[in-house]
């Protein structure tokens, strides 16, 4: 079952590129950057990878970010996931990036886009791997900040697939966005929003991204199980659910596989997804690796999971369909042991 996930053809659609800042590149940047750490070396870095909830994540989260300044630095950053995602068989990537964390720090908007955007192009080229890129927005900064934000994206709408939502989710609800996402649907964008796990009003906010921002696709969203109307609902508009298993176990020890079994028997499009790989220590193989050994899921589980990721993502219908037939033709002739 572990080479047969490895081997499979795959897409990612929840993966925020500053999530993937490796210690060792981290390091190297720092230095060409003349940036302090207070770490002496990527494993002293990982030791102080203690998360136990989503706050005391973020403040590690955006503290690893500093080293990133110049455009060649994003450039990097992006090649380096997307070459492990070539490695792993992701064929397929739809990235989130958080220009507000940067532009707080004096780094340019252009300066990130640019640099991501170069790397995706040059992936595609050489790598074989196809992404698209989300600009999420900051939900424990202003309403206004994010417009802001949406405004400088303007002269960059071609490298930009949809908007997203993340960081603490406490007292800041969907509904305090709804203008902004409401201008980045009129300029033609995919919507989506996190909606994390075991978090505060939880029901209202899943309500809330469906019935009043009417979003393309959630991120997390585990607790919708809790009301089998949002589940319906959720059904009727064909949403895909961005599950993290291994994110998901540093807020409620566990996978979320009995969950996403309940997902798959409902009915639901959860797809599997790796969020902040570097410091999890898990990319997507080994979230779908781990998912399976704790929840024993079938190879058509498995498949069904995979297959979501390409239904649910912001491709033509025509790349869906190529890419279907790819995973198709793999898993007709692999058999699983």
């Amino acid at each position: 079952m572990k080479k047969f996930i490895e081997n499979m053809p795959k897409a990612e659609l929840h993966v925020h590129i500053e999530g993937t800042l490796e210690p060792e590149l981290s390091f190297a940047l720092a230095q060409k950057n003349n940036v302090s750490l207070k770490a002496k070396t990527p494993e002293e870095m990982i030791k102080a990878y203690d998360f136990y909830d989503l706050p005391s994540f973020l403040d590690i989260y955006y503290a690893g970010m500093s080293v990133l300044i110049e455009e060649d630095d994003f450039y990097q950053l992006t090649m380096a996931y997307l070459k492990r995602a070539a490695a792993q068989n992701i064929v397929y990537v739809e990235l989130f990036f958080d220009p507000q964390a940067h532009t707080i720090r004096g780094v340019s908007f252009d300066s990130v886009i640019n640099g991501i955007h170069a790397a995706q192009k040059d992936a595609r080229t050489e790598l074989g791997v196809e992404s698209q890129l989300i600009l999420c927005f900051l939900r424990d900064m202003s309403a206004e900040s994010a417009m802001e934000h949406l405004q400088l994206a303007k002269p960059h709408l071609n490298k930009l697939v949809g908007v997203g939502l993340d960081s603490d989710e406490k007292n800041n609800p969907p509904s305090k966005f709804a203008e902004v996402f409401s201008k980045a649907r009129s300029w033609g964008l995919k919507l989506t929003m996190h909606c994390d796990v075991n978090q505060d009003n939880t029901q209202e906010h899943i309500r809330q991204v469906i019935e009043d921002i009417k979003v393309d696709r959630i991120d997390h969203g585990v607790n919708i199980l809790e009301s089998d109307a949002l589940c319906e609902l959720a059904k009727s508009k064909n949403l895909g659910l961005t599950v993290c298993p291994v994110s998901n176990k540093f807020v409620v020890q566990s996978l979320t596989s009995s969950e996403l079994k309940k997902m798959l028997e409902k009915g639901l499009l959860p797809s599997i997804n790796s969020d902040d790989p570097s410091y999890f220590r898990a990319y997507l193989n080994e979230n779908l690796i781990a998912l399976q050994e704790e929840g024993q899921f079938s190879k058509e589980d498995l498949i069904t999971l995979v297959e979501n990721s390409f239904k649910t993502s912001w491709l033509s219908e025509k790349r869906k369909m190529d890419y279907l037939d790819t995973l198709k033709r793999y898993t007709d002739t692999v058999a699983v042991a």
